[in-house]
């Protein structure tokens, strides 16, 4: 390791952090200085347990090999290709290997950066494929209260949680949400999927009788709601959701930017509740959060409502200068390929159970009020101290640092969601961490 990475800077001030309370790390810097299968190390040589996968992402855990070759060996034989009128094979090769394990008839792929680029892209896809098809008067969209679909301004827009949009204006017009599906006071600490609150899905109809549905282009949700805290969907929940959107001609969008690639078990969160999008926004897993990707999964129907009229014309204006940029897309190839060779996609699956029992033996530790699981994703919900909110949170998240985890924490909620190579015995080594920091907070 180079001596430069063993050191902090002398000087924080210049980078202004994203979604970080910049003053407080500047006075106590938590600095990652190197990382490898389940485990970062820090600036002071510590070995730090990762119980998030970095942010939701890195799945197939830190450094693996294939993923690390394939970037090397992309950079030294193609660096970059404009997306614009041209092409390079292995964006053509990912695309085949990413509809080969997508939903059935999920047949095409649009690359982008970052989640909140797909959801931009799926949103723009969804009032334009209505317009295309005759019916421009389709430009409402719906999303969900406590929703995230990422910070620009579509995502945050129909999202749903306050914090992300007060600071920002009007936002766009023509949007509304539906009510969240958390209700503690039927549901705390169930152990999956919850029984109550399907109904809720039926204020999708409240809505196209406000509305009506000639004026309403789709709906958005995360199957799971992940950065709001992890809410699950009740039982039966998305299935009614998929049913409206079909009566009333309205596209359905799942936001799988954190579900995707394995997280609950199975592929897609599309395939493990047995519910088909429309359109699906992935990132993060998609290239094991290694080069920033994502990708946007159409149905063969939308995409091909575009392929119409002179052939030398551009079908859908948009993209990006980094869409499906080779070494992106290399990155992406070692993932699956990784993901592939370990049975990682349905890992999670196998151990779910066990998960589950590791998690639900927090109940009844100091201020835990709820707990929830699917997949490998877990939250821990915490009472808030009176007066200030987030703070209690915040504090376990710091020691949880100090004593050797790295957690996640949103509002009063501890999240989450480890590299899917988790053994059984680092389960008990993360949940014991969390135990012990909830011991130790005030």
């Amino acid at each position: 390791m180079s001596n430069r990475l063993k050191v902090t800077p002398n000087d924080l001030s210049a980078f202004w952090m994203p979604f970080t309370a910049n003053r407080q790390f500047k006075q106590a810097p938590r600095m990652f200085v190197s990382a490898k299968d389940m485990h970062y190390t820090t600036s002071d040589g510590r070995k730090v347990l990762d119980g998030t996968a970095g942010l939701w992402c890195v799945n197939a855990g830190h450094c693996r090999p294939k993923i690390t070759e394939a970037i090397q060996h992309q950079a030294a034989e193609l660096d970059y290709a404009p997306a614009f009128q041209m092409g390079h094979p292995i964006v053509f090769e990912l695309a085949n290997r990413l509809v080969d394990i997508a939903p059935k008839g999920m047949d095409h792929v649009f690359f982008t950066n970052s989640g909140s680029e797909s959801v931009e892209t799926a949103l723009k896809m969804a009032i334009a494929y209505h317009r295309v098809k005759g019916e421009g008067s389709r430009t409402r969209l719906i999303g969900r209260e406590r929703g995230y679909h990422g910070v620009n301004f579509g995502g945050i827009s129909v999202g749903g949680i306050v914090t992300n949009r007060k600071m920002f204006g009007t936002l766009l017009g023509g949007v509304d949400h539906l009510p969240h599906t958390h209700l503690p006071e039927k549901n705390a600490f169930s152990k999956g999927v919850p029984e109550h609150g399907a109904e809720l899905a039926n204020e999708l109809e409240r809505l196209v009788t406000l509305h009506d549905a000639s004026t309403i282009a789709a709906v958005i949700v995360e199957p799971v709601a992940g950065s709001t805290g992890v809410i699950l969907p009740p039982k039966g929940y998305l299935q009614k959701l998929r049913e409206i959107c079909t009566k009333h001609g309205i596209l359905l969008i799942f936001d799988e930017v954190i579900t995707g690639f394995g997280r609950l078990g199975a592929p897609f969160a599309a395939d493990y509740f047995g519910v088909t999008p429309d359109i699906m926004t992935t990132a993060k897993g998609v290239s094991n959060g290694v080069i920033p990707m994502g990708a946007v999964f159409v149905k063969k129907e939308i995409h091909d409502a575009f392929m119409t009229g002179p052939e030398h014309m551009i079908e859908f204006f948009h993209g990006y200068t980094y869409s499906g940029n080779p070494i992106a897309c290399a990155a992406a190839l070692g993932t699956l390929d990784t993901y592939k060779e370990e049975g990682l996609l349905t890992r999670g699956e196998e151990l779910a159970p066990y998960w589950e029992d590791a998690l639900h033996s927090l109940k009844g530790e100091p201020h835990v009020i709820d707990i929830r699981n699917i997949g490998l994703i877990g939250a821990i919900e915490l009472a808030p101290i009176a007066g200030s909110p987030t703070k209690r949170a915040f504090s376990a998240f710091v020691k949880a640092f100090e004593r050797g985890a790295l957690i996640r924490t949103t509002g009063d909620i501890i999240a989450l969601s480890p590299p899917l190579i988790i053994t059984k015995g680092q389960i008990n080594e993360l949940i014991d961490h969390v135990r012990d920091v909830l011991r130790s907070i005030d």
